[in-house]
């Protein structure tokens, strides 16, 4: 039984290293994905962001203003004018992703005490520059009123110390947990790994089963099916360590808060997306449909996976469905046990519905493969193609019989 099982383990091997095709999807995805996707994503936080800065105030505070906005890491100012128009039209050309307007009684009402407000115009379109444009001048003119303040509180007769605290009476310091640089980067290759994961092993596995119903090999019986499918969770695991074993420290992203757990999760995740992968090629029955119908889902399933937008805000039957898919579990386990180093009891339930999805699908899976098994094409040696059947020779009756040459011949 068990030399049995192990020559089933490695024919399925053969079969996935024997197609290129299925090699691609199963092997060189997940690596070439692991290479090329964070790249885009490497710089983790937008920076020299090009600005304009409308200047109708010619008072050395302007002048202070500018140079401090100039010295900002977060934007280059790249347009200094007094003309309002020219910085919108060079926002609507997209030379600049946004402008401040320094007003012309800029000083005047610094130096009465009175409030000044320096508008920022950001582009809205692209979110994460217009948040950089804002904080850079935020930034830099804070530091600047912060100076005028302590200039009036040292004038009023306070130390510089005294005014300081005046000024601050409690300091804020805002430290990311989970995330320390902020990056893009870190937060969606997280999340959108475990879909990579997925979606490569989901298209590689119903491409392979395809590939085998429209050869008649899916008639086998549970050893079989049993080997085939751990065989493709021996690639999705493999996979899954090198991601969460060398992608993510080379990358350096978060990683490794809970390393047991993240292995719990790979023992239950990689399964569950097997059992799918087996039912769906079973249920295509077509080596080229799977990847047809798989490659269209991936933004979808990003979408509803919960980490780029609330779960809450979506409609409760997509609430509902969303679950159905391994990688919704998947991604919000990862993100507690390997990124947040969260224990094992907060992740208990996503991995009880991965369980449970692996289970299912691998029965039904075993019992589609026991049901439409035929026992007469079995033999010794494991499962073989019948031989086609040959239909017998009809049998002449008696009185329709031919008589023989040499009978007739002598009569």
């Amino acid at each position: 039984m068990a030399r049995g099982f192990a020559h089933d383990f490695i024919n399925a091997l053969r079969a996935v290293f024997g197609d290129v095709g299925v090699l691609m999807l199963l092997v060189g995805a997940p690596v070439l994905y692991g290479f090329f996707y964070p790249w885009f994503y490497g710089q983790e936080v937008v920076q020299r962001v090009p600005v304009a800065v409308v200047q109708h105030d010619g008072s050395g505070l302007a002048r202070q203003m500018l140079r401090f906005a100039q010295a900002s890491p977060r934007i280059e100012v790249t347009l200094v004018t007094g003309d309002e128009a020219q910085a919108q039209q060079a926002l609507l050309d997209g030379r600049v992703m946004g402008y401040a307007l320094l007003p012309r009684d800029l000083k005047r009402r610094v130096v009465r005490s009175e409030e000044a407000v320096v508008p920022v115009y950001a582009n809205g379109a692209y979110p994460l520059a217009a948040k950089q444009v804002q904080y850079g001048f935020a930034e830099a003119f804070g530091t600047v009123s912060a100076g005028v303040e302590l200039r009036r509180l040292t004038a009023g007769g306070q130390s510089a110390l005294q005014a300081q605290a005046s000024r601050s009476p409690v300091n804020l310091q805002m430290q990311a947990l989970f995330n320390p640089t902020e990056g893009y980067g870190s937060f969606v290759v997280a999340a959108v790994a475990i879909i990579i994961l997925q979606q490569t092993l989901l298209m590689g596995g119903a491409l392979l089963v395809g590939t085998w119903r429209e050869q008649g090999l899916d008639r086998a019986p549970a050893r079989t099916w049993l080997a085939r499918l751990l065989a493709l969770c021996t690639l999705g695991w493999l996979s899954g360590l090198y991601y969460f074993g060398w992608i993510f420290v080379w990358h350096d992203y978060p990683r490794g808060g809970n390393p047991w757990g993240a292995l719990a999760l790979l023992a239950v995740f990689v399964p569950a997306v097997a059992g799918a992968a087996a039912l769906l090629g079973w249920w295509l029955a077509n080596r080229e449909r799977a990847m047809q119908v798989v490659l269209f889902t991936s933004i979808p399933l990003a979408f509803v996976g919960g980490f780029s937008w609330p779960a809450e805000a979506l409609p409760q039957l997509l609430q509902a469905l969303r679950w159905l898919s391994p990688s919704t579990a998947a991604i919000q386990a990862s993100l507690r046990l390997n990124q947040a180093g969260a224990p094992l009891e907060a992740a208990l339930w996503h991995l009880s519905v991965l369980l449970a999805l692996a289970l299912l699908g691998w029965v039904a899976v075993l019992w589609l493969g026991s049901r439409r098994a035929d026992p007469g094409r079995l033999t010794g040696r494991g499962f073989r193609p019948a031989r086609p059947r040959r239909d017998p020779v009809p049998a002449w009756p008696a009185s329709a019989a031919p008589r023989p040459r040499w009978a007739a011949a002598r009569c």
